[in-house]
């Protein structure tokens, strides 16, 4: 199963003098079990995207279908599985710590469940899942204010309110700005446990192309609302005219290593992550020992 976009076009404010259009023609699959990231430079219309895919905004042209339902289906009779196919997808906007509201991390997360019309019993059990798959123990937290806590556990706070709902797919606008080193890392590894280890569909959103290698295993790039590429992070990143054209950089590993080949280490030119980086240079190192 899968989300998929069939040449969307997206313009606000249409037949007015702000007339902008934000997407253009973008067609994409987004697989069931992948790591997607969207990256583009400000104004790409990244977020206009996202906001497709649990039906918050409808396209002007196109369909965005979640496991084969439409989201904005013109039978009225297939607008209940519309709207069970738009709850599949779980959405965590940018600085979601700001949307906290409650006395309690409990009641916070128990928010969306109760509004889902939850027992009491299975809304507990669905608070205790969900901050425990943020790795914040309830015990601990769940009588805790929410505002007490710091900048990162508010946002992992904020996320488990996502995953009471126990989406399908998790979509994420730029989950680790404004967080400290050791926040955006704590982050990091809970939504990359939350693929491996609960199999979870993520999207997120980011400009930290670091991150995106690192994480992703599909990539789609914007440029003034169109998808310019539509792959793998390795794939994206060896195209530097079109990362160019639309505002990016390689991440700093890649361009690293590069650099060490130019200047004459025969070195493996695409190595994404550290540990790549590593082995590239151990087995070039080791190479010219023996030569």
């Amino acid at each position: 199963m899968s989300i998929a976009l069939e040449h969307i076009e997206y313009i606000y404010m249409p037949k007015t003098p702000f007339e902008r259009r934000a997407l253009q023609d973008v067609s994409a699959v987004i697989e069931e079990g992948s790591f997607t990231a969207i990256a583009g430079h400000t104004g790409s219309g990244k977020s206009t995207l996202l906001q497709h895919l649990n039906g918050l905004l409808h396209p002007t042209k196109g369909r965005v279908l979640v496991d084969g339902v439409d989201l904005q289906p013109a039978d009225k009779k297939a607008r209940p599985a519309a709207k069970e196919a738009r709850r599949k997808v779980g959405m965590v906007f940018q600085y979601p710590e700001q949307q906290l509201f409650e006395e309690t991390v409990a009641a916070d997360v128990a928010f969306g469940p109760r509004n889902l019309g939850c027992t009491e019993e299975e809304t507990r059990q669905r608070v205790q899942e969900a901050l425990q798959l943020v790795h914040l123990d309830y015990a601990t937290y769940a009588k805790r204010s929410p505002f007490q806590l710091s900048g990162g556990q508010m946002r992992r706070v904020a996320i488990a309110g996502v995953l009471a709902l126990r989406p399908k797919y998790l979509v994420l606008d730029e989950p680790t700005a404004g967080l400290d080193p050791r926040g955006r890392e704590e982050l990091i590894a809970t939504i990359r446990q939350l693929h491996e280890k609960q199999g979870m569909t993520i999207l997120f959103v980011s400009h930290n192309m670091d991150d995106i290698a690192r994480l992703a295993d599909h990539l789609l790039v914007l440029n003034q609302g169109r998808l310019v590429s539509d792959g793998t992070p390795r794939e994206a990143f060896a195209d530097e005219t079109m990362l160019r054209a639309a505002g990016l950089r390689p991440p700093h590993v890649m361009t690293l290593v590069q650099e060490l080949h130019a200047a004459g280490l025969p070195l493996q030119e695409d190595a994404l992550t550290i540990d790549e980086a590593e082995r590239a240079i151990l087995a070039a190192c080791q190479k010219g020992g023996k030569a």
